[in-house]
């Protein structure tokens, strides 16, 4: 759903950690999280399924993974004007 995201705080070494943020930038797409031989994958896919961005890191490094599900309120683009029957 358009505004979910997930927030990803890795270490960068030496003490210092950076910050990363995936978005369902559009309506229909969905962000997915996967974790498989060490690696912690979060992607941007399509209805679809086709993906549109991907971002990868080392599950060693990987300090926390934070899910934003998007509000609850419909965003003005995604609101679909009903069609009433004459």
């Amino acid at each position: 759903m358009k505004g979910d995201r997930v927030e990803i705080v890795i270490d960068a070494g030496s003490g210092t950690t950076r910050t990363y943020e995936i978005t369902a930038t559009r309506a229909g797409r969905k962000v997915g999280i996967t974790h498989s031989r060490g690696v912690v994958e979060v992607s941007e896919t399509t209805r679809g399924g086709s993906t549109v961005r991907t971002a990868r890191f080392l599950a060693g490094r990987v300090l926390a993974l934070v899910e934003h599900p998007a509000a609850d309120d419909p965003v003005a683009d995604e609101i679909t004007p009903t069609l009433r029957s004459a």
